[in-house]
């Protein structure tokens, strides 16, 4: 299938789940994955209606970005997905819109000192690990039900991080374990609706998005509250070898 038709099928997937929620699509954005795919595979998604693209890697987005930019009157949403090392801060903002990978108090104030100096602001999403897996990045979160101790940490640090200047902190992020049936993924996204509520009612700061859901299991994220999904092998197929 071509690009186009692999779009057309993940947006008819995210209508279907939204009408079993009672959502309206509009309030879902996908984001296409675009990391390893060159320049060629995106302006195919930017002419199939897409605006919204993430990528992993700061070194790979540094030459694909502006020769995307290049290529296209649209603008253009950049999404960065992937994990940054503290001392890349200040490459993040020239490239991307919304960082989803926010993962410690000591990159967002990094960030926000890269902001201040600029006079610049960037949208940002709080990685949260609430599987508990010993792989997954983010604020460690699993447990944080049944654990004060765990809920009054994570209350102190995010709130550090939505008082810092230049960061507009919009939601939380997640990525849920790799499982046979996607449907074992819906206890992950309801307890980051249920984080994501708690924090916004505690810390008095609107947190809109929840960015969760990926290529096998985005349909439930949806069913769960997912405002932003990143959708990378159902459209741009197999990952390209790493650069």
């Amino acid at each position: 299938m071509s690009i186009a038709a692999n779009i057309a099928q993940v947006q008819a997937e995210i209508a279907a789940a939204c009408a079993r929620a009672d959502r309206a699509p509009a309030g879902v954005t996908l984001v296409a994955v675009s990391k390893t795919h060159p320049p060629a595979a995106i302006l195919q998604a930017v002419e199939a209606g897409l605006r919204h693209f993430g990528e992993n890697r700061v070194e790979e987005s540094e030459t694909k970005i502006p020769a995307t930019i290049a290529q296209t009157d649209e603008p253009l949403i950049w999404h960065m997905i992937g994990h940054i090392q503290s001392r890349k801060a200040k490459q993040i903002p020239p490239l991307y819109q919304v960082v989803h990978s926010v993962d410690t108090l000591k990159l967002a104030a990094k960030l926000s000192q890269q902001l201040t100096a600029a006079a610049d602001t960037l949208d940002v999403l709080l990685e949260t690990n609430v599987s508990g897996e010993a792989s997954k990045a983010g604020f460690a979160a699993a447990g944080w039900h049944t654990d004060p101790a765990i809920r009054e940490r994570l209350l102190a640090e995010i709130g550090q991080i939505v008082a810092l200047p230049g960061l507009n902190v919009r939601g939380l992020m997640t990525m849920a374990p790799i499982v046979a049936d996607a449907a074992q993924t819906r206890p992950i996204f309801a307890d980051l609706r249920q984080l994501r509520d708690l924090l916004a009612d505690s810390l008095h700061h609107p947190l809109p998005d929840l960015s969760m859901g990926m290529t096998d299991d985005y349909p439930v994220a949806i069913e769960e509250g997912a405002t932003i999904v990143r959708i990378g092998r159902a459209i741009f197929g197999e990952r390209q070898t790493e650069r």
